[in-house]
């Protein structure tokens, strides 16, 4: 999958893209399979309105947005839905987890949604590695963020992707977890030659980034 942005600039920001540069905002940049980004995005450049433009959430810029050389805004909504379920997924920052469902049952309805990707089974085994394991079975609403954040991260894992865009899902992760989810996402992303693009507000070393784009 190829994701691509030509002279993309969201209308309540034009007046701010216009005073200050961008490697993405008002230029061409494409994201591609096997490829690895990073988005360095301080606060207020717009890192949530482009992940959210991306996934055709909102439509209020200029310019075009394109999944494999098609228009977003001319992608019929049966492809949409079938990019969403085989070739796209996401993390967003505020993790969008249902909270009278628990951890589990978050993961799972994701997992079945479409043609499973992989059994059941592979949700232990990702929850024991990233150390959830004892809250799977807690309703999403009473586990603490950086808990929740590692179960957005096994909910995405498990979906069928070719391109896996995460917004800032190390937030509230310490060093020794952030490690052992990077190393995870990793692993999936080259088992599959996923594209991946992260957004964050400092420089890491979490991943071989290809690309490191300032928003």
């Amino acid at each position: 999958m190829i994701l691509s942005l030509h002279n993309v600039v969201p209308l309540p920001l034009k007046d701010k893209v216009q005073l200050q540069g961008s490697d993405i905002w008002n230029r061409t940049v494409s994201f591609t399979a096997g490829q690895w980004t990073k988005i360095k995005a301080p606060s207020g450049t717009g890192k949530t309105t482009l992940i959210h433009s991306l996934y055709k959430l909102r439509e209020d810029y200029s310019g075009k947005i394109e999944w494999d050389g098609v228009s977003l805004q001319q992608l019929p909504a049966e492809q949409l839905s079938r990019y969403r379920q085989e070739k796209i997924s996401i993390v967003f920052q505020d993790l969008r987890l249902f909270p009278n469902l628990t951890s589990f049952e978050n993961i799972e309805l994701k997992r079945v949604l479409q043609k499973p990707y992989c059994d059941r089974e592979k949700i232990f085994s990702m929850a024991e590695e990233l150390g959830v394991q004892h809250i799977l079975q807690q309703k999403a609403s009473i586990c603490s963020y950086g808990e929740q954040q590692r179960v957005a991260i096994i909910r995405a894992l498990i979906h069928p992707f070719s391109m896996l865009v995460m917004d800032e899902p190390f937030s509230h992760l310490d060093q020794t977890n952030t490690a052992k989810a990077a190393a995870l996402i990793m692993k999936e992303c080259k088992d599959r030659n996923a594209g991946f693009i992260i957004t964050d507000l400092d420089d890491d070393h979490h991943f071989p980034y290809d690309q490191i784009l300032n928003l």
